[in-house]
């Protein structure tokens, strides 16, 4: 037997594995974005996609109203709708009688729309202590988000909360601080920012109206005590020289008539009555 005939029989041989490979050779199945967290209520456009070159059939399951926006061979591309809760998608595709399935977990977060800001109280002595409060309605999830109070463009405080909640609730944070002279020179603002980044979503941020603080030195309260002082002593003076008035003029009287002013007056008054 000739030696090339080995070679052949064993080149064919190795033929047939190859072929026999190929048709059992697997397949991926890819979705985009690979992380997906929206704002409850939106929509989305998802991806499907495989390294199949023929695939025979595919299709994206949800409970989500969905649409087919468009489709190629080796993917599709949907629509879903009104995404109000956290929920999971599966697209798939059949190659070759063998099915292959990719799931995404869709998550669902309420962005800080409101940003409240409290003062109190908003008149405040310099060296006397005030409260800064900040109240973010209706947030979620609580994990990541950061609330900082403002004065300008500097912080006074900032915290970040933590916790797997994902239904809505109010997030608050409470500051007591000492009211310094600079304080009344700019306003007080409180930023909210939840980071949804590593959960596929974006940073998202909302930031309150602007508060003033009235900041006044405590020497005016010593000015107003010294402004009463001085009316008070000024009343003082005034009822003392009426009352020595009346008393010069009673003597003065005196001496002249011989009686008092006030006695004759009383008499005549007391005449009058019995008539």
């Amino acid at each position: 037997m000739s030696p090339f005939g080995g070679w052949g029989l064993l080149l064919a041989f190795l033929a047939l594995l190859c072929c026999t490979g190929s048709g059992e050779e697997a397949f991926e199945v890819r979705m985009w974005p690979e992380q997906l967290m929206v704002e409850s209520g939106e929509s989305q456009v998802i991806n499907c996609s495989t390294t199949c070159m023929q695939p025979n059939t595919s299709g994206l399951e949800t409970t989500l109203h969905k649409t087919l926006l468009e489709e190629q061979a080796q993917w599709k591309l949907y629509e879903v709708f009104n995404i109000s809760q956290d929920t999971d998608v599966i697209c798939h595709f059949t190659c070759s009688g063998k099915q292959e399935s990719k799931s995404l977990n869709i998550s669902v977060f309420y962005p800080p729309k409101q940003v409240l800001l409290k003062l109190w109280p908003t008149l405040v002595a310099v060296g006397r202590s005030f409260t800064i409060q900040c109240r973010v309605p209706s947030v979620a999830p609580l994990e990541g988000l950061t609330v900082t109070l403002l004065h300008g463009s500097e912080i006074v405080y900032s915290q970040t909360f933590v916790g797997t909640t994902l239904s809505p609730q109010e997030a608050m944070v409470t500051h007591n601080t000492t009211a310094h002279r600079e304080d009344g020179r700019h306003n007080f603002s409180c930023r909210a920012e939840m980071d949804l980044r590593s959960r596929g979503g974006d940073l998202v941020h909302s930031v309150s109206d602007p508060q003033a603080l009235n900041v006044y030195e405590p020497a005016r309260d010593n000015q107003v005590v010294a402004i009463i002082t001085v009316v008070s002593v000024l009343l003082f003076l005034f009822v003392t020289s009426v009352l020595l008035c009346f008393v010069f003029g009673q003597q003065w009287h005196q001496r002249r008539t011989g009686t008092y002013g006030v006695q004759a007056a009383w008499r005549r008054l007391r005449w009058a009555y019995r008539a």
